[in-house]
């Protein structure tokens, strides 16, 4: 558990204490895998846009006149189609990195609505009076809005 969770031991209980610990979790793989996606994204882009480039000028252009001799030097280059793979693999491994990025975004979100619905199952009588501390530091140290279930 993190230290600042860990430091609220009067104003909570150990329920809550790992309820707020998963909650930090899942933000955690959340924002792991949405770097990770806008990285590959980018790279894809990026990497994409070269090979087309680089078709068009060493095949396009000077075989225009011939669809089955533009056909044929590609799909008979070894370069040409380790180029058009690599292409495929870093747009399918953006497409699964999209997806985990958004199953732990829900993940994380559906955490988080849990905690601001049963919070007043978790805080209880004067402990509900100190709870705005609790979501004032989860909001300052992780960037956890606890007040309000919108993203």
């Amino acid at each position: 558990m993190d230290s600042s969770i860990i430091n609220l031991s009067n104003k909570t209980d150990k329920a809550t204490k790992q309820m707020l610990q998963n909650v930090v979790n899942k933000k955690r793989k959340f924002e792991r895998y949405k770097n990770y996606h806008f990285l590959f994204l980018w790279i894809s882009v990026f990497y994409c846009f070269i090979t087309i480039y680089l078709m068009y000028h060493l095949i396009l252009k000077p075989y225009s006149y011939s669809f089955y001799d533009i056909f044929s030097i590609v799909f008979n280059n070894q370069f040409h189609m380790l180029l058009l793979f690599i292409a495929v693999f870093f747009l399918g491994a953006t497409k699964v990195l999209y997806d985990k990025k958004e199953k732990y975004e829900k993940e994380y979100h559906e955490l988080r609505c849990e905690i601001i619905d049963r919070s007043k199952d978790l805080w209880k009588d004067e402990a509900w009076k100190t709870r705005h501390e609790i979501f004032e530091m989860m909001k300052a140290k992780y960037d956890i809005n606890l007040y309000h279930e919108a993203k």
